[in-house]
């Protein structure tokens, strides 16, 4: 039985999708990646979106993300239509409200945990000092208070993951997007990561995560599940139990 007791309050409407479709011509080819997607998701929400190879759910991300735009249909961002935007305000909407984790962390290699996680503040021209202070902040509240000034290569895995989730949460976006974020880790760091998400989820944040592990979307309340570019299933996930996190 899922424990209704770990389930947020749903609050408005952040994102809302109707009938998007997405093709790419390949050569003499018409790929058809989305074929009529609706979707909800509301603020307050776990969601995981899962499919085979090939159902649509990287470009469904994509899409989620404004890192691409529709062939067709409407795509609404906390009552914007995304649609039509260009490529400005495409960049403004992922720097100031979407927050990504990927599979292979994207963090500079040469810079600290600190410089990475200002990155966003960075292209939204905060100031220095400000910036700093958030960084250590978001920092802090994934339990690297005492890594800020390690570089990449003198973290482990788990602590890079955790530096990308710092970086995700240091401009307090609507959404975070998580794709695949325990693929390049072994079990155990791999549930450390899906913990802290948990803790970020009782703490008030949007997560949207894709995977196509069913024990990892499980950790979600909710799972949409894409094949052949449309909406196959969404409904409740059954919960395994949860283990949350105390940093100090």
């Amino acid at each position: 039985m899922l424990n209704t007791d770990t389930i947020r309050p749903r609050g408005p409407i952040v994102i809302d999708i109707e009938n998007i479709t997405k093709h790419y011509v390949m050569g003499e080819e018409t790929v058809h990646a989305l074929r009529g997607v609706t979707l909800q998701i509301h603020r307050n929400e776990y969601l995981a979106i899962m499919g085979p190879s090939g159902s649509g759910k990287s470009t469904l991300m994509n899409m989620l993300g404004c890192l691409d735009t529709p062939s067709s249909g409407r795509y609404e961002f906390n009552g914007k239509d995304v649609s039509a935007m260009n490529d400005d305000e495409l960049a403004t909407i992922r720097n100031h409200e979407i927050g990504f984790v990927f599979q292979t962390f994207n963090l500079l290699p040469r810079s600290t945990s600190l410089r990475n996680v200002e990155l966003p503040l960075i292209y939204a021209g905060i100031d220095a000092e400000v910036r700093e202070e958030r960084a250590a902040d978001s920092l802090r509240a994934v339990g690297l208070g005492d890594r800020l000034q390690h570089k990449p290569n003198e973290l482990s895995g788990g602590q890079r993951q955790r530096v990308a989730i710092a970086r995700a949460l240091v401009n307090n976006p609507s959404i975070i997007l998580a794709d695949e974020p325990t693929g390049n880790l072994d079990s155990k760091t791999g549930e450390e990561i899906m913990a802290l998400l948990e803790n970020l989820y009782q703490e008030g944040n949007t997560i949207i995560l894709v995977t196509h592990e069913a024990d990892i979307a499980r950790h979600a309340r909710r799972i949409v599940h894409l094949r052949d570019g449309l909406v196959e299933s969404d409904a409740t996930a059954e919960q395994p139990e949860i283990e949350t996190l105390a940093f100090t």
